[in-house]
């Protein structure tokens, strides 16, 4: 299957002050695509904890050497791909799910493990996420538009030709 795609590719430096320029890009993008209100808020929030990540930890370490970070949205008919890279520290996913454990309902604030929460809420906001720790951390995340969402345009257009 072929699919038409628009690629927008953006590269940060690893510091706190420049994560909400993604943030700022990707409300554009999203809008622009039809995704609601409270949709375009959870993906502000997956992806700002994804770069937040690579901000904290990726280059943690390396002497003062000033990393990037690099973000890529893939804009389909259907979703919307956001990729979230680094280039430094990587990490072992799977472990670190393992040593927080679940999250439930049951557990208080006080008993959420220190870190690995950006985690949860990234996969709990998205449709599909996935982690690669290799050189550097690389976070691929999906969210589907719905199209059960009445679209407003069509509505009105149809409407008025009645």
């Amino acid at each position: 299957m072929n699919e038409t795609v628009d690629l927008i590719e953006m590269k940060i430096p690893a510091k706190p002050e420049y994560v909400g320029i993604i943030r700022l890009t990707l409300s554009g993008v999203a809008s622009r695509m039809g995704y609601v209100y409270e949709e375009i808020e959870d993906l502000k929030i997956a992806v700002s904890e994804a770069c937040t990540n690579a901000v904290q930890h990726a280059y943690k370490g390396k002497d003062g050497e000033d990393g990037e970070v690099a973000v890529r949205f893939l804009v389909y008919e259907d979703r919307l791909e956001i990729i979230v890279a680094d280039k430094g520290g990587s990490f072992d996913f799977k472990q670190k799910q393992e040593d927080l454990g679940p999250y439930t309902t049951a557990h208080t604030v006080d008993q959420l493990a220190e870190g690995g929460l950006g985690l949860y809420l990234m996969q709990t906001l998205m449709d599909e996420v996935e982690v690669q720790a290799n050189s550097g951390v690389t976070v691929a995340m999906t969210k589907f538009l719905n199209r059960e969402r009445v679209d407003h345009d069509t509505t009105i257009q149809n409407y008025e030709t009645n």
